[in-house]
């Protein structure tokens, strides 16, 4: 029954993309909005957007910003 609600992303994984979207000049922007805005550790932060790369609900809220991380998360693997 709670089938469609499944299929939607929740206000937090939308968040996280939505910072995404966002460019950050000087050096701890990012950090600081993601504590402000987000109420998430930095590090806890970094989990929660990994994982949602990988969530196909991601993708189809947002699929320019998730193909752009899903290429630079691979780009950065190829080069270990």
């Amino acid at each position: 029954m709670d089938e469609p609600r499944q299929r939607e992303l929740g206000e937090r994984e939308r968040g996280i993309l939505a910072l995404e979207r966002r460019g950050f000049s000087g050096p701890g922007a990012k950090e600081r909005a993601i504590r402000e805005e987000l109420g998430l550790a930095p590090v806890r932060y970094y989990q929660l957007l990994n994982a949602l790369l990988d969530d196909e609900r991601a993708l189809a809220h947002d699929p320019v910003t998730v193909n752009r991380l899903r290429r630079m998360r691979q780009a950065r693997r190829d080069e270990r």
